[in-house]
């Protein structure tokens, strides 16, 4: 099979053919203003055939025979116009087009669904977006504070004293959502653990989600969804530069400054994006014992981004990314980490970068995408209690992606007209973990070779695809197969109505969110994996049905949506004693299986600037199918109820214009109630006179509700041309809903936090763009 695709692939990178003879011309200009309009995409119906506008708001499309062709013309916030062309046998035509905003931007392109750019309506699976405008009004500042604002997703803080998030994706933990760095799986394990707070909003232009399995397309760890990070292209001649203060409740404070410019060439033929973001968050203590619950944070990332058109036809882009961060939580911090109760603190050097190449040929009935990225991370740590001086370790990561993909429109493949893709790609990961104080010295090396295939059958009202990925990984004996299938129904443009399979699988490995030492009584944790450890599969359906109606500058989108996911070989931890360093020895293992099911409810309605609302709910149940431990006190009852998933939880967004330079908005975010495990320290350890008490034994605590909301207002002063200046300020989790019964002192259980990851905060920025 690998030879079958390399050969494709090589054959296609050899058969460029050059036909066009006729080239279509124009400018395209906003019809409020008449200004040119920089980045809109001409394309030429039922093809591939596509322009991008340059500086001066002109394209040029290279067409090849004269005759009667339709076209259309796209623009992020501007409504899509569609045109019938008549060209004869002249050299050059000129079609000017004019477009006006459309403020509903219900319609987005997006690129997770099938790896090919389509309207999201188009797409044969939903694919839902957050961009820019959402990150604007809920004030966030990293992908973790943006993802809560998404129907079946959830963000949590899993640690006291590191903080690190995860993301929930249909109920399931972190480890069984795949995240991506423009559609590639870079974000290795270890780097999993804090990416979320590592991604500033800046350096993104919108996240596209893909909730239940996606392994047919994007390969291991796709099981409870797809989350891909589509960084800043450069469109426009372009330049934001601002700050943000914040306080945490009266007693921490963060500052955060953002810098973004992109230029492009006049005639469109490379552009450049760069950003800069840096955060200092000093340490929160919410219950006054002198140990943080939200850790002190240095970042510094900075980014490029790049592009270079070799002709109409071929592109080659280019990025890289630098992060530096140092987080540290426990007490004593303006000690050594040796000399503290308890901290945790690493440092972190990430380096990542990737190259693009793609070509169309054949009337851009043909396309052809090459690609390589990587990403290398050094991180020095410490994780230890009551004054450890052999705690400290150092971790290496090198992971590296490359691989290409071919596809082609047929005018029929067997009963209708398809879009055939094929492609390959290897993946690699490296890991060497040396922790002295807790005699741990891990190598983990994986490798998976991957090749899929898929076809897209597309008719008026119809499209069904079905894909099939095989993948071999060095850790588990056999290959993995992962099929995909899709129907999408149009009975109207307004209405779609969508069938899904997926398959997804998630290789066992040693080092995930599970081993970074979550502190109980200051004692590490270690993970070994049991003999004949299976890997974990998964069996995905959902049905959706979405509505949407325009009219003028109104617009409404409804969509429904029912899962069900069958999770097999579910991998449990357990606890099975300690060594000789006072370690806590956890084995991974298999357990007997779990379902995952439930519906998600997304709302987006739109009047113009002046009222935007977008409401999700997300009701569910996550269940093992037999009973599993949690705790390694017998005394404690085996539960069907997999801990940290609420059975209800959503969001809303509301916002608007009162006036051309004021905008505002409010936002909510409601956690219902869940089980969350609450372990006890070693009552031996504890020294008399101690003074904080903790709990006799390990519990399942059942929490409460959670309803934050938050506030957002901004005026926006017009300097000189497109200069302005942009004030904001107002107050996060409002009502303080943050969890009241944390343990306290040397000897808490870290892991137990739940709840919202920050408690009321107030915020002021400013910003400058041109």
């Amino acid at each position: 099979m690998k030879r079958i695709f390399i050969s494709i692939l090589f054959a296609a990178a050899c058969s460029v053919f050059a036909y066009a003879h006729i080239k279509l011309t124009g400018t395209i200009i906003d019809k409020n203003n008449s200004e040119p309009l920089i980045g809109a995409i001409v394309s030429l119906d039922g093809t591939s055939a596509a322009a991008v506008t340059d500086t001066d708001g002109k394209y040029a499309l290279s067409l090849p025979n004269p005759g009667s062709y339709s076209i259309s013309a796209s623009l992020v916030g501007y409504l899509p116009v569609h045109k019938k062309v008549k060209l004869t046998d002249k050299t050059t035509s000129i079609v000017d087009i004019v477009m006006d905003e459309n403020p509903t931007l219900l319609d987005e392109v997006v690129v997770t669904a099938n790896r090919n750019a389509v309207k999201r309506s188009q797409a044969p699976v939903v694919v839902n977006i957050l961009n820019h405008k959402l990150f604007e009004s809920v004030n966030s500042t990293d992908l973790a504070q943006t993802l809560n604002y998404q129907s079946g997703l959830r963000v949590e803080n899993n640690c006291q004293n590191c903080g690190f998030p995860q993301v929930r994706i249909n109920g399931l933990e972190g480890p069984y959502s795949q995240i991506l760095i423009n559609s590639r799986p870079v974000v290795s394990s270890l780097s999993g653990v804090y990416a979320l707070e590592q991604m500033p909003v800046n350096m993104i232009e919108r996240i596209e989600v893909v909730r239940g399995g996606g392994s047919a397309l994007f390969g291991a760890n796709a099981v409870g969804g797809t989350i891909n990070v589509i960084t800043r292209d450069p469109i426009t001649d372009h330049f934001e530069v601002g700050t943000t203060i914040s306080c945490m409740n009266g007693k921490s404070w963060e500052q955060a400054a953002n810098a973004n410019a992109s230029m492009i060439g006049k005639d469109g033929k490379y552009g450049l994006a760069l950003y800069e973001s840096y955060r200092h968050r000093s340490p929160y203590d919410a219950n006054g014992d002198g140990f943080s619950e939200i850790g002190k944070l240095k970042l510094n990332t900075f980014g490029i981004n790049g592009y270079y058109r070799l002709s109409d036809t071929r592109r080659i882009s280019i990025e890289y990314h630098n992060t530096t961060e140092f987080r540290r939580g426990g007490n004593k911090f303006d000690l050594e980490p040796f000399q503290t109760d308890i901290t945790e603190q690493t440092r972190h050097d990430i380096n990542s970068g990737g190259i693009n190449y793609t070509q169309s040929w054949r009337e851009y009935s043909w396309r052809m995408n090459l690609y390589a990225s990587a990403q290398h991370i050094d991180r020095n740590s410490y994780y230890g209690a009551q004054q450890n001086p052999d705690a400290y370790g150092k971790t290496d990561d090198m992971t590296w992606v490359a691989g290409g993909t071919v596809s082609a429109d047929f005018n029929k493949v067997i009963f209708s007209p398809a879009t055939f893709m094929a492609g390959i790609e290897y993946q690699s990961n490296s890991l060497h973990d040396v922790m002295t104080g807790y005699n741990r010295d891990m190598k983990q090396d994986v490798d998976i070779f991957g090749a899929f295939v898929q076809n897209e059958w597309k008719w008026k009202w119809l499209t069904i695809l079905a894909g099939i990925r095989v993948d071999n990984h060095n850790l588990i004996d056999n290959p993995i197969v992962s099929p995909r299938a899709n129907i999408l129904y149009r009975p109207m443009d307004a209405l779609q109505a969508r069938l899904t399979y997926s398959t997804g699988f998630r290789a066992p490995q040693a080092y995930d969110e599970d081993l970074h030492v979550t502190a109980v009584g200051g004692e590490g944790v270690l993970i070994k994996l049991a003999e004949g450890l299976k890997p974990e599969k998964s069996n995905s359906f959902s049905g959706s049905i979405d509505w949407d109606y325009h009219s003028g500058i109104f617009g409404i989108d409804v969509l429904v949506e029912g899962f069900y996911t069958e999770l097999n070989n579910v991998f449990v931890l357990d606890a099975i004693g300690s060594d000789n360093q006072g370690n806590t020895i956890k084995i991974r293992r298999n357990g007997a299986g779990a379902k995952v099911y439930g519906a998600n409810i997304d709302v987006k309605l739109n009047y113009g600037n002046m009222l935007n609302l977008q409401l999700g709910f997300t009701g569910q149940r996550s269940r093992y199918n037999r009973p599993e431990s949690w705790s390694e006190n017998p005394e404690a009852q085996p539960t069907r109820v997999m801990p940290r998933s609420p059975d209800y939880y959503g969001y809303f967004t509301l916002g608007g214009q009162l006036w051309n330079d004021f905008n505002w908005s409010v936002s909510g975010v409601y956690t219902g109630p869940m089980s969350v495990p609450h372990y006890a320290p070693d009552h031996n350890e504890i020294p008399d006179g101690y003074p904080y008490h903790y709990i006799a034994g390990d519990e399942l605590k059942r929490t409460g509700h959670f309803m934050e909301i938050g506030i957002k207002l901004c005026y926006d002063l017009h300097i000189s041309g497109k200069l302005k200046a942009q004030i904001c300020c107002g107050i996060q989790n409002i009502g303080n809903a943050f969890q009241k019964d944390l343990d306290r002192g040397a000897y808490r259980d870290s892991g137990y936090f739940y709840g919202p990851t920050q408690p009321r905060t107030y915020f002021i920025g400013l910003k400058f763009i041109g």
